[in-house]
């Protein structure tokens, strides 16, 4: 059963994975204020699509009710979301309009990516970008179904319990890119530069390397250095479920991910230093997680990302929390091979190449957008000219000018006999003069 915990903590799974700011731990839990609770990010595009609507089916007397006599796998199999049909009209029509908002939102990011491929040349993935409503029907843009709260329960579970694997494959990029980075800059040194560089870089190393002991995570001479360093108690008087309540934040008989990643940072503090250029953030960051990850696959025994109080007292009578081996950190564990890092390598490359490309396809299209503009703007000025000329031509046709009563040609017209007077001829004198 949940007891106390709700479905969003179960939709949520390992939502204070993307949490990676620990909570202080050197202070005095006797004068600490009760924490204010503060919503998740599961690191999710829909995530507050899902918070939204889980807060309002938890309005919701009958829903609410059911929520907490449900199972986990009742909930995975979908028998949860069949309540939906007993909820109130008011949540319902609620639940209409954040789906409808909804999908207007994903609407407008799929427009705007698919310009911004097309404008770089890529060729748009329709299938990839449907796959991003998955969560919901989109056939159905205006309400809110019992298939729609399916939905959102499966692919929260599957992105969320699948979050640790993309976390290791990003780390793994990052790090690849990092070193491939240096080797880049070593090509275009000279060999004494190159030779002070690799020097340089091994004495860095082997400071990082150079610190006091790391501590197993999860282990009793772990959570005993944090009693006695970060609790200020007696490492004598250590007591598991003292240690437990102290740590649960919150006090809901849980500790979740970031409560447990929390305990790991007097041990982080024994590598990584902000102020040391050797001691790369992002690699803390990540040994915190892996920290986690490991008390975790340990400890959580229903794999609901949770970790129970009877669960922790059960770990804290097995071997391995009395005589662990020791903890191997990041710099023992190589991210990659050579190998991976040549594909890498090689992917990157490709990647420069096609967007080489690109930029030649482009530049050659705006070259044949400029030869048809200016194309265009001769056509422009031909037509304009030919109507120029044809407004000549009709003004030189014109009709001859109209006579007036007395036969009189209208004023400003040459007189009948001008051609005579300019032969020297007077129309009145006879012909013979």
């Amino acid at each position: 059963m949940f007891q106390s915990k709700n479905i969003y903590h179960y939709l949520l799974l390992a939502s204070q994975l993307i949490c990676s700011s620990a909570v202080p731990l050197s202070v005095d839990k006797t004068k600490m204020k009760p924490p204010e609770e503060k919503p998740s990010d599961t690191g999710l595009h829909y995530d507050r699509y899902l918070r939204e609507v889980i807060d309002f089916l938890e309005k919701d007397p009958h829903f609410k009710e059911k929520l907490h006599n449900t199972d986990i796998e009742d909930i995975k199999q979908g028998k949860l979301a069949k309540e939906l049909d007993f909820v109130s009209h008011h949540v319902r029509t609620k639940l209409d309009e954040l789906k409808r908002q909804e999908v207007s939102r994903l609407r407008v990011l799929i427009r705007a990516k698919q310009e911004i491929d097309g404008a770089n040349g890529k060729v748009v993935d329709h299938q990839a970008m449907l796959r991003q409503f998955q969560y919901l029907n989109h056939r159905n843009p205006h309400t809110f179904e019992v298939e729609d709260l399916d939905r959102l329960i499966q692919s929260a579970t599957n992105d969320l319990e699948n979050y640790d694997q993309r976390r290791h494959e990003e780390f793994k990029r990052y790090e690849m890119m990092k070193e491939h980075e240096r080797r880049e800059m070593l090509k275009t040194l000279d060999e004494e530069r190159r030779r002070r560089e690799e020097e340089h870089y091994e004495e860095m190393k082997k400071k990082h390397a150079d610190h006091p002991k790391i501590n197993h995570p999860g282990s009793q001479d772990q959570f005993k250095e944090v009693w006695e360093e970060a609790d200020g108690l007696d490492p004598e008087d250590f007591d598991p479920k003292t240690f437990f309540s102290l740590h649960d934040t919150n006090g809901d008989g849980f500790l979740d991910e970031q409560e447990l990643e929390a305990l790991f940072t007097k041990e982080l503090e024994k590598i990584y230093d902000p102020s040391n250029v050797e001691d790369d953030m992002v690699e803390m960051e990540e040994e915190r997680l892996r920290m986690r990850e490991h008390v975790m696959n340990e400890v959580d025994a229903n794999k609901d990302r949770l970790v129970s109080r009877e669960e922790f007292m059960v770990a804290t009578r097995k071997k391995e929390f009395l005589e662990p081996d020791s903890w191997e950190t990041l710099e023992q564990n190589q991210a990659f091979t050579e190998e991976e890092l040549r594909e890498f390598e090689e992917h990157l490359a490709k990647e420069e190449e096609d967007l080489q490309q690109r930029t030649l396809d482009l530049r050659q299209q705006q070259e044949e957008l400029e030869r048809q503009q200016q194309q265009l703007n001769a056509q422009k000025q031909e037509l304009q000219q030919a109507v120029e000329h044809m407004a000549s031509l009709k003004l030189q046709t014109a009709d001859p000018p109209a006579q007036d009563k007395d036969g009189d040609a209208a004023a400003g017209a040459p007189p009948a006999n001008s051609q005579l007077l300019v032969q020297g001829v007077h129309p009145e004198m006879p012909a013979h003069l």
